[in-house]
C-alpha cells in the first residue's frame, strides 16, 4: 500500500520500558502519518529496585524478560521486522548500576537491543509530540506554556514561548521516588497528604528560579495519570491529538480524595493495578503543586505520550527537522550570550565551519547530525574567556560539558565539548579524560570535526567577517581552499600552520588557502 506523493507505509512498533510497566504501540506509519493498531502495557516495578537498591533485581529481570518474549510473539504475528521495533528505556535503567547487565540479558533472550534514553532525548521527542497539537490552536502557540510530565522517576518541564523552547529541565520528582521516600518514612496515613505536599514543594521550589520572569499562561500536561484524572474528572475517554481541560481547583480535590483512599480501594474503584494505585496519588499532588508554582487556574491535559513522539519519528524518518535544529541553535547563543561571546566572530565561524563541513563531505564522510554538532561548538568556542583569557579552549569545554543545550544528548554534549576544546593548541592525546574514553568512531569524528573548526577559525583571524563564500579544489594530495572576493589572505596565511598541520594529520592532505583567480589551478598544477 502507498499514498501519491508520500513515503510507502509500513507496521512498526516501539517498547517503552519505564519505572513502573513495559508498554507497547504497534502502528502503520508513513502514507498519510501514523495510525496505531494495538496498544499493550504490563505492570513491572523496575523502579522499586533502582530507587532503593541502586540495582535492578534478578527476579525484576526476569519479569522484564519475560513481558518482552511476549511481546516479541507479537511482533512476530505482525511479522514486523526488528529494524522497525524501537525499544527505549528511562529513568530506571539509565540510573541502574547494571543497566549493561539488564541490556544484555534482554537481547540475549529476546534479541530486541535496549536503548537508554537520556533527559535530553526524551525532551525532543516531548517537543515534537506537542508542536502538532499547539500549532493546530494558534492562541496556545502564541502563548507561554510549560508542559509538564510527571513519571516515576523524574518530572520533565519544557517551556515553550511563541514555540520556541525557552526553559528544558529535569527535577526529581518521580511517584516511585516518592514512593521510597514514604516507606522510610512510615507515616501514618492521616499525616501523608501533609508530608507529601512538603517534600514535593521542596523538589518544585528550585523550579520557580528557571523559570523566565513572564509566568506561563498554560499548563499542558501528559503522562498517563493525568490522563486518568481529566477521564475520571470529565467522563469521556480522550481524543488522539487533543487536550482536554480541567480546573486546577478540581485537580486539587480529585488529588486530595485519591490520597484518602487506600491501594484497596483505588484498585476496586477505579480498576487500577496496584502499582499505578501507589503512585497516582503523589503524580496528581503534583501537577496541582506546579500548577500553582506557575499560577494557573486551568490544566491542559494531552492525548499524547512518548510512544506517540517515537511513532513520529519513524513516521517522518527519524533525523532533526529543521525546526527541532534551530530550537537547538537557538538554545546554543543563549548559552553563548550568557558568557559574552564575540557574536559577530562566533556567527562567521559557524558559517564558515557549515561551508567546509558540506564541500569536504567526501573526506568527512559524516551526517548532517554532525554538521548541527559543529555549528554548535563554533558558537561557543570561546565561552571559556569569560572565565579567563589563558586557557580559554579548556574553559570552554568545562562550561559546555557543565551546561544544557536542549536538544544535545549526553553523547552530543560531550562531542561539543571535546571539539571546543580542540580548537586550538594540543592535538587529542590518549592522556587526554574525556576524549581517552570514547571509542574509535567518536575519536574519528572529533578529529574530523576539530579539524574543519580550526580551518574556520582561521578564517576569520581578522575578525571582520571579510571571507563569506569558499570554494574547494583537489588536487593530487592538496585540498585548495579559494576565496572569492579576497585579494589579500596574508593574515590568514600566518594564522594558517597549526590548523594546516592538525588536517594533514587526520586526512592526509595539505591545505593551501589562496584567493580565487581563474589561474590558481594552473599556478598550483605547476608548483607539484
Amino acid at each position: 500500500m502507498q499514498h501519491q506523493n508520500s513515503t510507502p507505509v509500513r507496521t512498526v512498533a516501539v517498547i517503552d520500558i519505564g519505572t513502573t510497566s513495559i508498554r507497547m504501540q504497534i502502528a502503520d506509519v508513513g502514507g498519510n502519518g501514523v495510525s496505531v493498531l494495538e496498544t499493550l502495557s504490563q505492570v513491572v516495578s523496575l523502579g522499586k529496585d533502582t530507587f532503593s537498591t541502586g540495582e535492578i533485581g534478578r527476579s525484576t529481570i526476569e519479569d522484564c524478560v519475560s513481558v518482552l518474549r511476549n511481546y516479541r510473539s507479537k511482533l512476530e504475528e505482525y511479522q514486523i521486522r526488528l529494524e522497525d521495533v524501537r525499544v527505549v528505556a528511562t529513568n530506571a535503567v539509565r540510573e541502574a548500576t547494571n543497566r549493561l547487565a539488564f541490556i544484555d540479558r534482554v537481547y540475549v533472550a529476546t534479541g530486541l537491543s535496549v536503548e537508554p534514553i537520556d533527559v535530553a532525548e526524551v525532551h525532543r521527542i516531548t517537543y515534537r509530540s506537542i508542536q502538532p497539537l499547539l500549532k493546530a490552536q494558534p492562541m496556545l502557540f502564541e502563548a507561554v506554556s510549560a508542559i509538564v510530565e510527571v513519571s516515576g522517576g523524574s518530572t520533565e518541564v519544557l517551556m515553550l514561548d511563541q514555540g520556541n523552547v525557552s526553559v528544558a529541565t529535569s527535577i526529581k520528582l518521580g511517584t516511585a521516588r516518592l514512593q521510597q521516600f514514604l516507606g522510610s518514612m512510615q507515616i501514618g496515613r492521616h499525616r501523608l497528604q501533609d508530608v507529601l505536599d512538603k517534600e514535593i514543594r521542596s523538589l518544585v521550589d528550585p523550579l520557580i528560579e528557571r523559570l523566565p520572569h513572564e509566568r506561563a499562561s498554560n499548563l499542558i500536561a501528559m503522562g498517563g495519570d493525568a490522563r486518568f484524572a481529566a477521564r475520571q474528572l470529565l467522563g469521556v475517554e480522550p481524543k488522539p491529538g487533543t487536550l482536554q481541560e480541567i480546573s486546577t481547583e478540581q485537580l486539587r480535590n480529585f488529588a486530595h480524595d485519591i490520597i484518602d483512599m487506600s491501594d484497596e480501594e483505588l484498585v476496586d474503584e477505579y480498576h487500577l493495578s496496584f502499582a499505578e494505585a501507589e503512585t497516582v496519588g503523589p503524580a496528581l499532588l503534583a501537577y496541582v503543586q506546579l500548577a500553582e508554582v506557575l499560577n494557573v487556574d486551568r490544566i491542559l491535559v494531552s492525548s499524547a505520550n512518548l510512544r506517540d513522539g517515537l511513532l513520529r519519528e519513524m513516521s517522518e524518518g527519524g533525523g532533526w527537522t529543521e525546526d527541532f535544529h534551530g530550537q537547538i541553535m537557538r538554545s546554543a547563543w543563549e548559552l553563548a550570550g550568557r558568557y559574552h561571546v564575540d557574536e559577530d566572530h562566533a556567527k562567521q565561524v559557524a558559517g564558515l565551519a557549515s561551508q567546509l563541513f558540506r564541500l569536504l563531505q567526501p573526506e568527512l564522510a559524516l551526517t548532517p547530525h554532525y554538521e548541527t554538532l559543529l555549528r554548535v561548538a563554533a558558537i561557543l568556542h570561546e565561552t571559556g574567556s569569560y572565565i579567563n583569557s589563558s586557557s580559554i579552549h579548556k574553559h570552554s569545554m568545562y562550561i559546555v560539558l557543565n551546561s544544557e543545550i536542549f536538544g544535545l544528548t549526553a553523547d552530543d554534549v560531550l562531542i561539543v565539548g571535546l571539539l571546543v576544546r580542540y580548537h586550538r593548541r594540543a592535538f587529542p592525546k590518549p592522556t587526554h579524560q574525556p576524549y581517552s574514553s570514547l571509542d574509535r568512531d567518536k575519536r574519528v569524528v572529533v578529529c574530523k570535526l576539530a579539524a574543519i573548526l580550526r580551518l574556520a577559525i582561521v578564517l576569520d583571524t581578522s575578525r571582520n567577517q571579510r571571507i563569506t563564500d569558499l570554494n574547494i579544489e583537489r588536487v593530487r594530495d592538496r585540498i585548495i581552499i579559494s576565496v572569492p572576493g579576497v585579494d589579500d589572505l596574508a593574515v590568514e596565511q600566518l594564522a594558517l600552520p597549526p590548523a594546516r598541520s592538525f588536517f594533514e594529520l587526520i586526512f592526509g592532505k595539505k591545505v593551501v588557502l589562496r584567493p580565487e583567480t581563474s589561474t590558481v589551478t594552473a599556478e598550483v598544477s605547476s608548483q607539484l
